[in-house]
């Protein structure tokens, strides 16, 4: 059994259709002087086609699975209209009088190395893009066939080293069963694409092999563990087929609560709203119960593309999210970019530590022009629904004030332009840095509401980078200092009557169900696919019992003795008589 790292949720079984790697066989001439004309005009019709291409799968992408995701294929046109790309192909051409594949060929591997190089997880995922987009070039020019299915055309595993977004749609994705990839990062495209189309993945498996997957190898993933078995045995088949049908029937039978409200048994109501990315997973998430928007991720609107995005774009997408919550809160989060989320066509400093550095509300305020073309957006699409802002990576209240300061000269221009906005509309932060919680009463004077991002929170309180696998089984959302902060905060928003959520992937694990019902918390923010067992333990739960644990909890000393007391607690609910069959 080999773990790796989980990127798609599910269960795979099935046979192996390992994908081998873009290997051409280019012509060694060199060209005439009186040829380049001809050379260039091959280069020309091979990117035509490869756009052509690219597009048609970008519409076909977009009738499957939402426009967001099919944006993705964006990123692959601005490639092949990006001057240093095309300049660095056209001079080989020109200076060295090499045929235009050989040009490509070499331009690819210039460019790929350069960002292997670099210690950033963004710009390798950008490596396989234009590997992605130089091969299908290079298909063009050597009249090259796509890629061969196995033969039989049965569902199958996909292995391969790395895989790119093109590849996973020219080979149907209704006929793969899961995805192993050698490297790869849950943030690439290839990851995205792969839940959006809700197929099992796991990636970084090099250098965990015993022995090597050939086609027709028995394989199991499990995506949501980060498992792989290759030839497993006939008991493990037979455990993981009956683990399967169960996750299957589990989620035929939370799709039966979608209506049941979200009330534990002695009556105490946790709404459980949705983080989003896209209308897609809107969509997504009000099919699974969800009440509103507690999270709204912009920055995906700005990825992916080859400019910022205009007002009028934003205000679309956010109008039409608030559209279709009816009246439910929609808390969109401004530009939270930096970090491992970097764009294209805006280069942003190079740093020692991106995840302390010039990221969040600090490059909004230091770009105004752009924080303030987006909060415009934001206050047009407030006159359709409950839209509310939340500013993100808050240290003190100088950011709070600075960028309420943006705030108010939106709202001065779009009144005295005669635009509909709501002027009251709610402006609150995320609490997710330690400096953030120890002045949490100060903060709270200034917003209307608090998210805590429980995700930075946790690796910024205990120093961990849970991406690094020497040091990530010390990221602990149990820790006792973790819970000592969320407390901190909860009361210091209690004190100033303003609600506070919880935002995390903690939010969305049923064990920790007691310490928000214990801590007295309203809302919560969680993947779509989090929400029903969340509600499920929900119905089991009592809101009293969950306060007696947590006293309990915060006279634990490690990490362990909490986790312990909440599986334990868990375990004791899910065995109790529950509401579920009662209220269906």
């Amino acid at each position: 059994m080999i773990k790796a790292l989980g990127a798609s949720q599910g269960i795979a079984i099935g046979k192996a259709f390992v994908l081998p790697h873009w290997e051409w066989e280019l012509p060694d001439q060199k060209i005439d002087v009186a040829d380049l004309a001809k050379e260039f005009d091959r280069l020309y019709e091979g990117i035509r086609r490869s756009k052509t291409e690219i597009n048609q799968m970008k519409t076909e992408l977009d009738e499957a699975v939402g426009s967001e995701e099919a944006s993705i294929f964006d990123a692959h046109l601005a490639i092949l209209e990006d001057p240093v790309f095309m300049n660095e192909i056209q001079g080989i051409i020109q200076r060295q009088y090499k045929v235009a594949e050989v040009a490509v060929k070499e331009a690819i591997d210039h460019f790929v190395t350069m960002f292997d190089l670099l210690d950033d997880e963004y710009m390798k995922e950008r490596a396989l893009d234009i590997k992605d987009v130089g091969n299908r070039l290079l298909k063009h020019l050597l009249g090259a066939p796509d890629i061969a299915l196995p033969e039989d055309t049965q569902p199958f595993v996909l292995v391969v080293r790395e895989l790119s977004p093109s590849q996973l749609v020219h080979l149907k994705p209704e006929l793969v069963l899961g995805i192993v990839t050698m490297v790869g990062s849950p943030t690439s495209h290839s990851a995205i694409m792969a839940r959006a189309f809700g197929i099992p993945m796991v990636m970084g498996v090099e250098g965990k092999l015993e022995q090597t997957i050939g086609t027709g190898d028995l394989l199991i993933v499990d995506g949501g563990t980060g498992m792989l078995q290759v030839d497993p045995t006939s008991e493990m088949v037979s455990r993981y087929t009956e683990m399967r049908k169960r996750q299957i029937a589990l989620r035929e039978q939370l799709l039966t609560i979608v209506e049941v409200p979200s009330v534990t048994q002695d009556g105490v109501s946790l709404t459980l709203a949705a983080n989003i990315s896209s209308l897609k997973e809107l969509e997504a998430a009000l099919s699974n119960g969800a009440e509103g928007v507690g999270l709204f991720r912009t920055e995906f609107l700005y990825m992916d593309r080859n400019r910022f995005p205009s007002e009028e774009e934003q205000f679309e997408v956010y109008r039409s999210v608030a559209q279709k919550l009816n009246g439910e809160s929609l808390i969109i989060r401004t530009l939270d970019i930096g970090g491992d989320k970097q764009l294209d066509y805006y280069e942003l400093p190079e740093e020692e530590n991106p995840f302390l550095g010039f990221r969040a509300i600090r490059f909004s305020l230091e770009r105004k022009d752009l924080f303030k073309t987006q909060l415009r957006a934001i206050l047009r699409a407030s006159y359709y629904g409950d839209v509310q802002i939340m500013y993100p990576l808050i240290t003190s209240v100088d950011e709070i004030r600075e960028a309420n300061e943006v705030l108010a000269e939106a709202k001065r221009e779009l009144t005295e332009e005669g635009i509909a906005h709501r002027s009251d509309i709610k402006a609150g932060i995320m609490v997710e840095v330690p400096a953030a919680v120890a002045i949490a009463d100060l903060l709270a004077e200034e917003v209307s509401f608090f998210s805590i991002g429980t995700n930075d929170l946790i690796q910024f309180t205990l120093a961990v980078d849970r991406m690094n696998e020497q040091i990530s089984h010390m990221y602990e959302p149990y820790h006792p200092a973790i819970l000592r902060m969320i407390r901190t905060v909860t009361n210091a928003a209690k004190a100033q009557g303003i609600p506070v959520s919880i935002c995390g992937e903690i939010a969305g694990d049923v064990n920790a169900l007691p310490i928000w019902l214990g801590l007295g918390i309203e809302e919560l923010s969680l993947s779509a696919q989090a929400i029903l067992p969340v509600k499920e333990s929900m119905l089991r739960t009592r809101a009293s019992d969950s306060r007696k644990l947590l006293e309990e909890m915060f006279r634990c000393k490690t990490a362990g003795e909490v986790r312990a007391l909440a599986n334990q607690f868990h375990a004791e609910a899910a065995l109790a008589p529950g509401n579920v069959q009662r209220l269906m």
